[in-house]
Parts: C-alpha cells; sequence; structure tokens
C-alpha cells in the first residue's frame, strides 16, 4: 500500500486539509476492511477500480460510484477492495465542505453521495479524465485544479471556522465553551452552527475526534498498547475509550485489533492530526 499525502494549493487551504493518493495492488482476490467515522468531511475520487461497500447492520456490498462526497459520518462502514485501488482523496477542514456545497452538513449525515449528482458536468468530465490519467500525482493536480473554479461559489469563512480548527487541532480537547468563545458565538449559536457546518453537535464531535486518534493510532502503531492509545488520544481512561469503540467501530478495541490483522489495507493511518 502506497499513500502520499499533498498540501493543498495555497487558494485551497482556507477549507481544503490534505489531499491524499492511495495505490493497492493485492497480490490475488480482494481484501474487505474496516473503516469506521473520521471526523473528516471528504471528496473521493477512485480512479479506475471503483471499490464495494457494506454498512455493519446491511451486509451487502454495492459498488461505489467513482467519485463521492462524503458527509458526515457516524457509523462503521466495511470497504472490500477488488484487486487494486487507485484512489485520491480530498479532507476538508472542519466546514469546508459546507462552504463548497452551501447545504447544511445534517442533510449528508452517514451519507455517500454521487459526487457527479452533486456537482454536475464538471464533476463528470473530470471523472474522465481521472479515468485516463495512470498517474496519481497528475490526478492530483486535475482534482486541485477543479476544487479551484469552485472558488467563485463559495461561503465565506466565518470565527466560526476558524474555532473548529482550534478544536481539531486540539483532538477535541478543548471546553466546548471557550470554543464557542473563539467563533464569537453563544454556546446555543455555537451548537446550531456546528450542526450546519459538521452535522452534529460540538461535543458529539469532540468524541469522534478522540475515537478516531486512537483508531488511526491502533493502524499506525498495531504492536502499541491500549492503555497508551488511550491515554494519548485523550480519554480519561480505557473505558470511555472502549465505549466510543463499541460506538462508532461497532466492536470493542480487541475485535478492532483482530480484524486489522487480517488486512494489509490501512485506510485511516496517514489521516492528519
Amino acid at each position: 500500500m502506497e499513500v502520499r499525502s499533498y498540501i493543498p494549493h495555497l487558494s485551497l487551504q482556507a477549507f481544503v486539509l490534505q489531499l491524499a493518493t492511495v495505490k493497492v495492488v493485492l497480490p490475488e482476490g480482494e481484501v474487505t476492511t474496516p473503516y469506521p467515522p473520521t471526523p473528516f468531511q471528504s471528496l473521493m475520487f477512485y480512479c479506475n477500480d471503483p471499490v464495494s461497500m457494506s454498512r455493519e447492520y446491511r451486509g451487502e456490498f454495492r459498488q461505489q460510484p467513482v467519485s463521492v462526497v462524503l458527509g458526515p459520518q457516524v457509523s462503521r462502514v466495511n470497504i472490500r477492495v477488488h484487486g487494486r485501488l487507485n484512489a485520491i482523496r480530498v479532507d476538508f477542514l472542519p466546514g469546508g465542505l459546507h462552504r463548497l456545497l452551501g447545504i447544511p452538513m445534517w442533510e449528508l449525515l452517514d451519507e455517500g453521495l454521487d459526487a457527479a449528482d452533486v456537482f454536475g458536468a464538471g464533476m463528470r468530465d473530470l471523472n474522465e479524465q481521472l479515468r485516463n490519467t495512470a498517474d496519481l500525482g497528475q490526478g492530483k493536480v486535475l482534482v486541485e485544479a477543479f476544487l479551484l473554479k469552485q472558488l467563485s461559489g463559495m461561503k465565506d469563512r466565518l470565527p466560526l471556522d476558524a474555532a473548529l480548527e482550534v478544536l481539531l487541532k486540539h483532538n477535541g480537547q478543548l471546553p466546548i465553551n471557550t470554543t464557542a468563545s473563539l467563533a464569537c458565538l453563544s454556546l446555543k449559536q455555537f451548537e446550531r452552527k456546528c450542526r450546519e457546518r459538521l452535522g452534529m453537535n460540538p461535543k458529539f464531535y469532540a468524541r469522534i475526534l478522540r475515537f478516531s486518534k486512537a483508531y488511526r493510532l491502533r493502524e499506525a502503531f498495531p504492536g502499541r498498547g491500549w492503555a497508551s492509545i488511550a491515554c494519548e488520544a485523550g480519554y480519561y481512561d480505557q473505558m470511555h475509550m472502549i465505549r466510543d469503540f463499541r460506538a462508532f467501530a461497532g466492536e470493542n478495541p480487541g475485535i478492532v485489533e483482530q480484524q486489522l490483522s487480517v488486512t494489509p489495507i490501512r485506510m485511516q493511518s496517514d489521516l492528519p492530526g
């Protein structure tokens, strides 16, 4: 598995956190790997070989569109890679996807939409270009060019967006009252605006930030102890982490560890944070 992360074009850095290219070639057959919620809303491009996805409670795998808008996720999914994967991922800053699309993020809660349905002809043209591009680095340039064309329709950046970025940098370890003050909003206003920009209230977002940090540490450092992971992710104790694993990964940490041990794919270890 080869993952490369890129700092976005300077003009995109107000709403895009990073771009990444992912290349996977499996020796044989297909591999299924867990993909629990992350704090990031993203735009995914499967350049040559679409993946299949199932939600834990459905079981049936369905092929994904070649480009997908991923709204706020609160439920685990399973990703199945068929032989190989060439993908480009755009991870947005908190509120960035809302500013780009102009729609409340709660409407996209636990949803993945065909990006061509959202962006129209421009996205269909980009999908065709990516399908004919063997070099993922060049594909990343094409994706950036597409995003640069969307700047004219962007909603303005507010103090709220800067406050949410601070919460992200602190891995959720910032009092919500403090974050609301940074946003120049009352607590009630802040919670209402968070639902619009994040699709959830700020306390729930902070939980996902902590859980995602713990999950990514497990992916990146499989030999590390759970107590150490819980501490670095900001949990008061291991039981709080276990509760969040049950809520967001659908399993206890030990079961997740077993599931990761049988797949060579680490879908989240490169995520920022």
